[in-house]
């Protein structure tokens, strides 16, 4: 890893597994072990993922919407963007460390959105926040791990998991949106959305904005109202 630093580090919860923040020149990257997970020039497919789930909200004065996973901070951003001044917007992070970078380091990146007063953030675990909550959100985006096919933590499979997904439609309001990110395409994990009961579309979508990179995959489960 030729000219860059290493910023901070920090183990993850129960995996044995290290997450990794560096920095070469304004470039930053958030990596578990020696594996890329976020790279800040490349954060197109995590923007679109909000702008697809939260497209179909303009109309709603005041929307309740969930985001799994804080990443660098974009889908956020780009999610805060998207919703008026009555959307209230809720940010769950497994580790503290994250949170922390993006207080810190990190902010810049993506305009500092958890300054905004619409956010609440929570840390902890999205899995649980999904079990709990019956029909309280209108969009539920989950950038988690490396999608289906998770890298940071085995804990994290359950989201992607026929009874995940089935927590994440109970969370939902009818007609709300269920919007997943992922490094690429899984049918099998189509089908699975498909079975939950959504009403499903797949979007491929571009990691860096004015590239045809068309790598990264956003799936979207719209719960009939």
């Amino acid at each position: 890893m030729s000219g860059w630093e290493l910023l901070d580090s920090a183990r993850v919860p129960g995996e044995g597994g290290e997450v990794r923040l560096f920095k070469r020149g304004r470039e930053f990257s958030l990596r578990i072990d020696e594996t890329e997970l976020m790279n800040s020039l490349l954060h197109a497919s995590e923007d679109a993922l909000a702008d697809i789930a939260c497209g179909g909200l303009a109309d709603n004065p005041s929307p309740a919407v969930l985001v799994g996973g804080l990443g660098m901070g974009y889908t956020l951003a780009s999610a805060l963007k998207r919703l008026g001044p009555g959307a209230k917007v809720t940010v769950v992070e497994l580790l503290a460390v994250v949170v922390a970078w993006n207080r810190g380091p990190l902010g810049h990146l993506a305009g500092h959105p958890l300054d905004d007063g619409r956010v609440t953030l929570r840390e902890g675990d999205v899995a649980k926040a999904l079990r709990r909550e019956c029909a309280a959100y209108d969009a539920v985006l989950l950038d988690v791990d490396n999608g289906p096919q998770g890298l940071v933590r085995g804990a994290n499979d359950w989201i992607y998991s026929e009874d995940g997904l089935a927590a994440a439609f109970k969370a939902l309001m009818p007609g709300g949106f269920l919007a997943v990110w992922s490094a690429g395409p899984d049918p099998a994990f189509r089908m699975r959305l498909c079975k939950t009961g959504f009403e499903t579309a797949e979007h491929r979508v571009r990691t860096r904005a004015g590239r045809r990179d068309w790598r990264h995959t956003v799936w979207t489960g719209r719960k009939h109202e």
